[in-house]
């Protein structure tokens, strides 16, 4: 199935760079994009970077001249720039504004287009991006795998599910942060902490990956932690001083949030 001849971002902020700047990298995936002048740095940078890259300061006009529309808008503002705009029965519109529900968006969209909602993620500028869609859409799951990989979400609960998921990233790094700061406290230099864990980290995301497909990742957890070896004994100390429980409960807090 081809990708859209344009397609259109009305917000501009840090998910629209990314999605642009992996629709664009070479060899660019679409022939024209157009973006709308909010913010004004991330389009000026699109528009100097892409030759591709059309900024219109008019909403409407991205939206009359794409066959495919990306609202990528913050949520506080979302109803207010989306309510005056007129849409074509029919257009493709990808909604990735986090927190907002498929009903609000078609109450305020007021046309009978072919709606998704979508979670890209900031690797997607690099085309390693994985990305949630909901409902199974072919046009959208094309337009996310040529920016890594689409999981095609079959209801709004999986879709919610994959959203609170997508909020341990902060924590992933975090303890990359907190592991750094240990070991600079117990004497070893920041850089080459840095130097250590990142790809210590990447390759353990790779094995899950390439390996996982074959083993739950509780059997890589058993795979990496000795009999009695360090990291058996960090596992269960992660376990005993409330470490997974701390961790449900926060997951269990974000999609209380999303389905709100």
């Amino acid at each position: 199935m081809p990708l859209p001849e344009k397609i259109g971002f009305i917000g501009t902020g840090a998910i629209t760079d990314a999605m642009v700047r992996g629709l664009l990298a070479e060899p660019a995936a679409v022939p024209h994009v157009m973006v709308s002048q909010r913010s004004a740095d991330v389009s000026a940078r699109l528009a100097a970077d892409f030759p591709q890259v059309l900024v219109s300061g008019d909403n409407q006009a991205i939206v009359d001249g794409c066959d495919t529309v990306v609202l990528a808008i913050r949520p506080q503002i979302a109803e207010e720039v989306i309510r005056p705009l007129k849409f074509r029965d029919r257009q493709k519109v990808i909604s990735v504004i986090a927190a907002t529900s498929r009903e609000a968006l078609l109450d305020w969209i007021r046309a009978d287009v072919r709606l998704s909602q979508a979670i890209p993620l900031p690797f997607v500028a690099r085309r390693k991006g994985v990305t949630a869609i909901y409902p199974p859409d072919a046009d959208t799951a094309v337009l996310f795998n040529v920016l890594g990989n689409a999981v095609e979400c079959e209801t709004k609960a999986e879709y919610d599910l994959l959203a609170a998921a997508s909020a341990l990233m902060a924590t992933y790094f975090g303890i990359m942060h907190r592991t750094t700061e240990w070991l600079a406290e117990n004497g070893l230099p920041e850089e080459k902490g840095r130097a250590y864990l990142a790809p210590l980290f990447a390759s353990l995301s790779e094995t899950a990956i390439f390996v996982g497909k074959d083993a739950d990742f509780i059997d890589l957890s058993r795979e990496f932690a000795t009999k009695g070896g360090l990291n058996e004994q960090v596992f269960e100390d992660f376990e005993r001083n409330d470490g997974i429980e701390a961790l449900r409960r926060a997951l269990g807090r974000i999609l209380k949030r999303i389905e709100q």
